[in-house]
């Protein structure tokens, strides 16, 4: 697709969205930036917009070659993708496979404990109250969405997981948590923003070696080696 880079539509802490000569499309540029400024993990590094871009393009595709919408298009270069333009849901949801971090602490639970079936979780996306959890009632009542737009994010959310985690288990990976942020296209939702190590937990299957944000906690000279390893893992063939 031959797309027009024209005026910057977003201004976020990782990405830039552009306009483009064409309406219902934008480029969606990843840069090296840490995806949160408030984040204590430093994640900036040289070539992270190249790995992001790498990954969340593949996973976009993988997922779209299963029937899960998505918003992406193409990849346009090293760290440019082309994406149909939406319009974002105020909420997004994190899927649960295994017990960590956050969700460990709020229920007590032993970190790297599986899970015996994935828990679905929304969240609103306002900084300023702490992204506070919310649920179908919520969004209804305070008008972040309707009913049917929650019901059809369970449904992609869960079948998401399903084809994610096959995947990255054929890849010696083990899918911990992910985040998923929605869109609408219109004439129907899809999953929007980006799929990477920014927004993605994942361990390695035998070891629990850390391939994502978390690395900086224990290791900060290994976060770039983690996310271009993840990369190399996902893109390998099986």
């Amino acid at each position: 697709m031959n797309l027009e880079k024209l005026e910057l539509l977003v201004q976020g802490t990782s990405k830039k969205l552009f306009a483009t000569n064409r309406p219902s499309y934008a480029i969606l540029e990843f840069t090296d930036e840490a995806g949160n400024p408030r984040d204590t993990r430093k994640t900036s590094f040289a070539g992270k917009g190249e790995i992001n871009c790498g990954v969340s393009s593949f996973l976009f595709q993988y997922l779209e070659n299963y029937h899960v919408p998505t918003h992406f298009v193409e990849r346009q270069s090293s760290t440019d993708m082309a994406v149909r333009r939406v319009e974002m849901f105020d909420i997004k949801a994190i899927v649960y496979n295994v017990a960590t971090g956050e969700f460990a602490r709020r229920f007590r639970l032993d970190d790297g404990r599986p899970l015996d079936y994935p828990v679905v979780e929304y969240f609103l996306k306002d900084p300023a109250l702490n992204n506070p959890m919310v649920n179908e009632s919520h969004a209804v009542a305070l008008g972040y969405g309707r009913s049917d737009d929650l019901r059809t994010m369970q449904r992609i959310a869960t079948k998401t997981n399903a084809v994610l985690k096959s995947l990255f288990e054929r890849r010696g990976l083990l899918l911990v948590e992910f985040e998923l942020e929605f869109g609408d296209a219109g004439d129907h939702l899809c999953i929007g923003d980006e799929l990477t190590a920014d927004t993605i937990r994942v361990w390695d299957r035998k070891t629990n070696r850390k391939l994502d944000r978390d690395r900086a906690l224990q290791d900060q000279a290994g976060v770039e080696r983690a996310y271009r390893e993840l990369l190399e893992r996902l893109t390998s063939a099986t």
